[in-house]
């Protein structure tokens, strides 16, 4: 009876390790799973907080574009301004200075109130309705790059 008593106990010490042992890998799979969640979770702020610095820098950059396209609007004003006042008023070269002062003040204006944003979308309007002139108009100026990029023989 001792030989058939001590199958049973190496018998349910053998179940009862196994069962210990398929408790402890489920408890080490839940460890697991609570712990890549944690990380995916750990991750996903910190994604979101660099897209949300990218997104404050690059709106700075965009302020500061926007401020500086109106300085150089302002500075063009001025430089007509300066025109006025160092040119003749009367005669031919008179008129010339006068039209080359208004014109210079007039797109001078344009840049101040339209700034970068504006200039896009009016670029971008002026290229839809005239496809082919803007085709090759970008051609002309691409050829004229390449010119004066290739080196001479």
């Amino acid at each position: 009876m001792s030989t058939t008593v001590r199958k049973d106990q190496g018998g349910n010490q053998a179940t009862q390790a196994k069962e210990q042992a398929g408790e402890a890998l489920e408890k080490g799979r839940d460890a697991a799973a609570h712990a890549g969640e944690a990380v995916s979770h750990a991750a996903s702020a910190v994604g979101q907080a660099v897209a949300q610095k990218a997104g404050d820098v690059a709106s700075a950059v965009g302020h500061k574009a926007e401020d500086a396209t109106a300085a150089v609007g302002h500075g063009m004003q001025t430089a007509a301004d300066k025109v006025r006042e160092h040119t003749p008023s009367e005669g031919m070269l008179g008129g010339a200075s006068r039209n080359v002062a208004d014109a210079i003040d007039s797109a001078g204006k344009y840049v101040e109130d339209r700034n970068l944003s504006g200039m896009m979308e009016d670029m971008t309007n002026l290229v839809r309705r005239n496809p082919i002139p803007a085709l090759l108009l970008g051609l002309g100026v691409g050829f004229l790059i390449g010119r004066l990029l290739t080196p001479r023989s």
